[in-house]
């Protein structure tokens, strides 16, 4: 199994599958407007504009279930994004990222990479899956961790099977 098996509806509602991100190093993230961590979108549209033509892809996928973080529509969603961060990487519909209602994809990355302590569930917002190119699941970063932080292994993986 791997992400590419797994499909979404972008921010304006079209479902794509997520295939066709097929050999990338993707970054997914679940994001929120309202969120101490929100500053992060800079840093990571600064990762999205070092290596984006090298192969990276960061899929942004908004989610409301922590403290109502997120409680905008998704027109207002992309509209803050772009205004205040300029973000030009792929976001997608607002979705649930814990419970019985979790999106198929974050069920599976939060099987694939636990927690601490072995906690399945995503935490906050702002948690990071580093996705390698043949879709498996490789990191998992906690809401805290600045993007900056992930460089070194996302050039490891755009080294790997590089195309």
């Amino acid at each position: 199994m791997s992400v590419y098996e797994f499909q979404a509806a972008d921010i304006k509602g079209v479902q794509q599958p997520l295939s066709d991100y097929e050999g990338k190093v993707l970054l997914v993230v679940n994001t929120a407007s309202k969120c101490g961590f929100t500053p992060q979108y800079k840093g990571l549209q600064e990762l999205y504009d070092r290596y984006s033509e090298k192969g990276f892809e960061i899929l942004g996928f908004p989610c409301d279930q922590f403290m109502n973080q997120e409680p905008g529509t998704e027109d207002e969603i992309a509209a803050f994004c772009e205004r205040n961060y300029g973000v030009a990487f792929p976001m997608f519909s607002k979705i649930k990222v814990n419970g019985k209602e979790a999106h198929p994809l974050f069920s599976y990355l939060t099987t694939e990479l636990p927690g601490m302590l072995g906690s399945e569930g995503v935490k906050w917002n702002f948690t990071k899956f580093l996705i390698a190119r043949d879709g498996k699941p490789f990191k998992r970063f906690a809401p805290n961790t600045n993007p900056k932080e992930l460089e070194k292994d996302i050039e490891q993986l755009l080294k790997q099977g590089n195309l």
